[in-house]
């Protein structure tokens, strides 16, 4: 008899309409990834700034009392000490604390939209391939911390960490929002306990979500402009680089930490 031919190979199995979705996503992360950074770091600088608003405007009541007090002491411009009223200092503090919150997304907001990801061996494991890329590609966690280490400058330790507290201030402002609206939606159907057990169980898994997705490359991002700039700098010019931009950002960070990321209020 004549050798029986080869069968065909079963022809491999169709994919799913989720899986074809998820991959014409996969394809525009290029886009919405950076954006998606942009847009968690603009949240936490708002959250932070606005736990400043009180101190801004007892910032400008002090001045304005000062002020009145050198006008008020000649009788030629006496008349000035009314000048300034609540409702100007009130608007004074406002465009301050606008003003403020602008010039931080413009010094750790904007770096976002340069974040571009290395290839990884696996996809589901994003964060080994920021930890050990190749030397050819976008400095790894590993070799920036080390230029951290070895070479400090303030704009090396200071952006990072700004970034990491405006970060899980912004991720903390999702999840209460997620928890309030679940709560109002869900008290009437289940009762206030079921309600109450259930949007905090769901704001805690969007808070480890936004930081698990966005949070850490905001980070690493922040990291890799930092770097950058004090590398293409030499001497002293490398320690200076970026004061201004840590001047504006740090105290938003301090803010951001202290007052805009209550983690413990999700488990109370």
């Amino acid at each position: 008899m004549p050798p029986r031919p080869p069968s065909a190979a079963p022809p491999p199995p169709a994919s799913g309409f989720v899986t074809d979705v998820s991959r014409l996503l996969g394809g525009f992360r290029w886009a919405f990834m950076p954006l998606g950074l942009l847009a968690l770091v603009a949240v936490g600088v708002h959250a932070a700034a606005d736990t400043l608003d009180d101190r801004l405007v007892w910032l400008v009541d002090r001045a304005d009392a000062t002020f009145d007090a050198w006008v008020g002491a000649s009788d030629f411009t006496a008349s000035w000490v009314e000048w300034v009223s609540l409702e100007t200092r009130t608007r004074i503090a406002r465009g301050l604390a606008l003003a403020w919150e602008l010039a931080a997304d413009l010094v750790l907001a904007l770096p976002a939209l340069g974040y571009r990801e290395a290839t990884a061996p696996r996809p589901a494991e994003a964060w080994r391939a920021a930890l050990e890329a190749r030397e050819a590609e976008t400095p790894s966690w590993r070799a920036l911390w080390t230029r951290c280490l070895r070479k400090p400058t303030p704009m090396r330790w200071l952006r990072p960490l700004a970034t990491a507290a405006v970060v899980v201030a912004g991720a903390c402002a999702v999840a209460r929002l997620l928890q309030g609206t679940v709560y109002l939606s869900w008290r009437e159907l289940m009762g206030d306990r079921i309600a109450d057990v259930a949007a905090r169980v769901l704001a805690l898994g969007a808070l480890g979500g936004v930081l698990g997705t966005l949070g850490w490359r905001a980070v690493l991002r922040n990291l890799q402009h930092a770097d950058a700039a004090c590398a293409s700098e030499r001497g002293s010019r490398a320690f200076t680089r970026g004061l201004l931009g840590c001047v504006v950002v740090v105290p938003l960070a301090v803010a951001a930490a202290l007052d805009a990321s209550p983690l413990l209020s999700f488990l109370r």
